[in-house]
């Protein structure tokens, strides 16, 4: 594999074991790379209402396992998810999408203590379903989006028109 990698990009290994002692610190900076990339594509543009900046960045997010499934896949369910330097990196994503939204919602009147918890639960679940989906992809890509959006809205009853809580948690 390492030989691969620098026949790829050009350079000897003795120059690829310089900068990556090991396959495991190799695969970190390929992850942290890779949570640079999607934090990057998932920001959000503060002049759009929030409703439309939650559906980009779930699209970035989704888009992130279309373009890097094995990735994402060896992040949130691989041997190397439970490793102690990977699971920054993780979190750090987590807790830099999941602070915008917190900071929004309670800028627009809502609690912060119920708001963090269905935000991080929101979190985990859109993880967990896009794991899933990119494993299986037995649901299309919008059903994946609409399942993710509508479990935020029954988590924080959220949306930009009222509407009854049977409307928006239907099952």
């Amino acid at each position: 594999m390492m030989e691969d990698v620098a026949l790829h990009a050009g350079v000897s290994r003795g120059t690829l074991y310089r900068y990556y002692p090991n396959k495991r610190d190799f695969y970190i900076a390929i992850f942290k790379r890779a949570g640079n990339r999607l934090l990057t594509r998932a920001s959000p543009d503060p002049r759009l209402p929030l409703a439309e900046q939650l559906a980009n960045g779930l699209e970035a997010y989704i888009q992130y396992f279309v373009d890097h499934p094995f990735e994402a896949i060896a992040i949130n369910r691989g041997a190397l998810s439970d490793d102690p330097s990977i699971q920054p990196i993780v979190t750090e994503e987590l807790n830099a999408v999941g602070q915008r939204l917190i900071d929004e919602l309670v800028a627009e009147g809502r609690l912060r203590d119920v708001t963090e918890v269905a935000v991080e639960g929101w979190l985990a679940f859109v993880r967990a379903a896009c794991v899933k989906w990119v494993q299986l992809q037995k649901i299309s890509r919008a059903d994946l989006t609409e399942v993710c959006l509508r479990a935020f809205g029954c988590a924080l009853e959220f949306s930009e028109k009222p509407r009854a809580r049977s409307d928006v948690c239907n099952m």
